[in-house]
C-alpha cells in the first residue's frame, strides 16, 4: 500500500557523479552563445562547443599517443555530455586546423573575463595588470616536416663545401677552412618549437602566448602580440634581462602602456639631461644612432633593491612614484619569477617538454590546445579555491591534473561527502610550511652558478646632448 501526502517517506535526493560534477564545472567556461560569431561550413554534424570539448578532453588525457588519447577523449565526451560530435582524431585534427584561428581568441577572451569574476583582488597588483614576457623551448620529434619548420636553416656556403668535399677521392683529406666564427651561434640537436608567454602574475596563469620556431625572438614575438592584442588600461610588463632596447621600450610607450624591465651592464643610460624635471632615479635612454637620426630621449626611471643575492636594477616609463612605488615594482618583479614555474609545470609535470606531433601544423595545435587546456585546469581550481584559500597556498597544478584524470578515468562514480569534485578541488594547494634549511643541496659541484649582471651604466649628459635635445624638441614644438 503507497502512502502519499505529509506521512509519505521523504525520498533522499541523489547525489552527482564525478562526472556530471565535472560536466557541469566545463559548462561554466564552455558555452554555446560565445561561439556565436564562428561560421561553420559544410555538411557536419557537431557544433563548435563539441569541438573545443573534445580538444579539452585531448589534452587533458593520462594517453601518451596522440591518436590513443583523441579516441579517449571521444569516448569520455560522449559519457560527460551524452554525445561527442566529433567521430575520429582524423576530424578533430582536420577540423582544429581549420578553425583554431577563430576558436581560440573567444577562448581566451572568455577566461581572461573570468578571471577577473573570479577573483577580482588578485587580478590587480596595486592600479596595475601586470603581465610578465619570457620565452622557452620544447623539443618536438624529429621529421622532415618539423625540421624543415623549426629548425634554423643552414648556411648555403657550408653546404656547397660539403659537396665538394663529397667529390674528392675517397681517401683523401678535405681541407678545413680556417675561417673561424664570428659569433656565438648553437643550435639544438632536434626541431625545437619557441613559446613566448605572456602569464598574469597576480592570478599565475597563461594570458597569451606565440609560437615559431627555435630561432624565433621573444622580443619580435612580444611586439606582434603587442600590436594585434588590445590590453585593459593600466597594463604593466614586466620582463628580465632580455627585453631591453630603445625600439622595444618606445613601442610599449607608444601603445600607451608601462613596462618594467631588469637592466644591466649592457645598457647605457643618461642622467640630468634637462628633459623633464630631474629627481633621483630619473634617467634616459639616447643611443647614438638614435642621437644621430633625430629621434628624442627615452625617459624612465632606474629604480634599485636587493633579491638576497645582490642587487637588481630595473626600468620603468611611469614616472610617477606614487602611482608604482619604488617597492611595489620590487614586488611584482619577485612575483614575476613564477612564469619559470609555469613553464616547468607544462614541461614536466604536464609533460609537454616533448610534443607528439609528427607535422608542424599538428604540434603548433597540440602546443596551443595544451596551453588552453593547462590554463583551464587552473580556472576552474582558482574558482574552488577564491573563498577556502590559506594566504600564503598556491594552487598545485600536479594535484589538479591528477583530479582531472581520476575523474576522466571513472566518471560513473558518485563521491562520498567530502570527497567531491567542489572538495577536492578546493584542497588542491601547495604545502604553506616554511623551509627550515636551505632547498640547496651540499657538495654538488655539477651546478652551475651563473654570473650576477653588472649595474647599467650612467653617465652625466653633457652640452652637445643638452644642445642637440633642445633642438629636437624645437622641430617637435614649431613656434
Amino acid at each position: 500500500m503507497k502512502i502519499f501526502g505529509k506521512d509519505a517517506p521523504k525520498s533522499k535526493p541523489q547525489r552527482s557523479t564525478h562526472g556530471e560534477q565535472l560536466a557541469k564545472a566545463l559548462n561554466w567556461i564552455i558555452t554555446d552563445d560565445m561561439f556565436a560569431e564562428v561560421a561553420l561550413h559544410g555538411n557536419i554534424d557537431w557544433i563548435v562547443v563539441h569541438l573545443v570539448r573534445v580538444a579539452i578532453l585531448w589534452v587533458w588525457s593520462d594517453k601518451r599517443e596522440l591518436v590513443v588519447s583523441a579516441n579517449d577523449a571521444i569516448k569520455k565526451t560522449a559519457e560527460l555530455f551524452g554525445t561527442s560530435g566529433i567521430k575520429s582524431y582524423q576530424t578533430l585534427i582536420n577540423v582544429l586546423k581549420k578553425y583554431s584561428g577563430k576558436i581560440l581568441p573567444l577562448l581566451q577572451r572568455r577566461k581572461r573575463q573570468l578571471m577577473e569574476e573570479t577573483d577580482s583582488a588578485k587580478f590587480r597588483i596595486g592600479m596595475w595588470l601586470a603581465l610578465a614576457v619570457d620565452g622557452s623551448r620544447l623539443d618536438a620529434p624529429r621529421t622532415h616536416a618539423n625540421e624543415r619548420q623549426f629548425c634554423k636553416p643552414q648556411n648555403k656556403k657550408n653546404k656547397k663545401q660539403s659537396k665538394k668535399n663529397k667529390k674528392r677521392g675517397r681517401h683523401a683529406k678535405a681541407r678545413q677552412p680556417v675561417s673561424k666564427k664570428s659569433h656565438y651561434n648553437p643550435q639544438p640537436v632536434g626541431p625545437q618549437v619557441w613559446l613566448t608567454l605572456m602569464w598574469h602574475i597576480g592570478m599565475r596563469m597563461p594570458w597569451a602566448w606565440e609560437i615559431g620556431p627555435s630561432y624565433s625572438s621573444e622580443r619580435a614575438h612580444f611586439l606582434a602580440m603587442l600590436e594585434t592584442m588590445e590590453f585593459p588600461e593600466n597594463t604593466l610588463f614586466c620582463g628580465d634581462a632580455g627585453f631591453v632596447g630603445y625600439d622595444f621600450w618606445n613601442a610599449i610607450h607608444v601603445s600607451n602602456h608601462r613596462f618594467l624591465c631588469r637592466v644591466g651592464s649592457n645598457c647605457r643610460f643618461l642622467k640630468k639631461l634637462g628633459r623633464v624635471r630631474e629627481r633621483d632615479g630619473i634617467v634616459y635612454c639616447w643611443p647614438q644612432d638614435k642621437q644621430r637620426q633625430g629621434v628624442p630621449p627615452l625617459v624612465m626611471r632606474l629604480l634599485r633593491f636587493n633579491d638576497g643575492r645582490g642587487e637588481v636594477y630595473l626600468v620603468t616609463n611611469e614616472l610617477n612614484p606614487r602611482k608604482l612605488s619604488d617597492s611595489l615594482a620590487g614586488k611584482i618583479y619577485r612575483q614575476r619569477w613564477g612564469i619559470e614555474v609555469q613553464f616547468r609545470s607544462l614541461k614536466q609535470t604536464y609533460h609537454r617538454s616533448k610534443l607528439r606531433g609528427r607535422t608542424p601544423e599538428v604540434v603548433v595545435l597540440e602546443l596551443s590546445w595544451s596551453l588552453v587546456g593547462l590554463w583551464m585546469a587552473q580556472l576552474l581550481a582558482l574558482k574552488e579555491q577564491t573563498d577556502v584559500l590559506e594566504p600564503d597556498a598556491q594552487t598545485s597544478i600536479a594535484q589538479v591534473l591528477r583530479i582531472l584524470q581520476e575523474i576522466l578515468q571513472r566518471p560513473d562514480v558518485v563521491p562520498i561527502l567530502g570527497a567531491t569534485y567542489h572538495d577536492r578541488m578546493a584542497e588542491a594547494t601547495t604545502d604553506t610550511y616554511q623551509r627550515k634549511r636551505p632547498k640547496k643541496s651540499r657538495n654538488y659541484p655539477r651546478r652551475k652558478e651563473e654570473p650576477r649582471t653588472g649595474p647599467p651604466q650612467v653617465t652625466l649628459a653633457t652640452a652637445a646632448h643638452k644642445k642637440l635635445d633642445r633642438q629636437i624638441q624645437s622641430l617637435q614644438n614649431p613656434a
